[in-house]
């Protein structure tokens, strides 16, 4: 519940979103896409935080800011994604009501 609703507050907010439920397929679609943002439901079937691992050692995709969500009593989760590389880490019941403040922090250039 917690990616559709997120999905949904995304496009109230006229971001273009493009839901992915296959983490081998991460690193190909964002080539193609070329995202300002990911938003990673850290739950994804496969291996989601070698995907981040991926993104972040590739010269064309590392400078992407990754968002990763998971159910709140996952924080070991939580930690591997920050470990491969995710810039942010959420339970999955913050990332909905602080989804401004998330992007703002996660766009943020110094």
């Amino acid at each position: 519940m917690p990616g559709s609703q997120l999905i949904n507050r995304l496009q109230d907010m006229n971001y273009r979103v493009l839901p992915l439920n296959d983490a081998s397929r991460l690193m190909a679609t964002v080539q193609r896409e070329s995202p300002l943002l990911l938003f990673i439901d850290l739950a994804t079937p496969g291996d989601i935080c070698g995907s981040i691992a991926g993104l972040k050692a590739n010269a064309t995709t590392a400078h992407l800011p990754v968002i990763g969500f998971a159910p709140d009593n996952a924080t070991e989760l939580l930690a591997e994604a920050q470990k491969a590389g995710a810039n942010i880490t959420v339970a999955e019941t913050a990332v909905i009501s602080h989804l401004s403040q998330l992007i703002d922090q996660a766009l943020n250039v110094d």
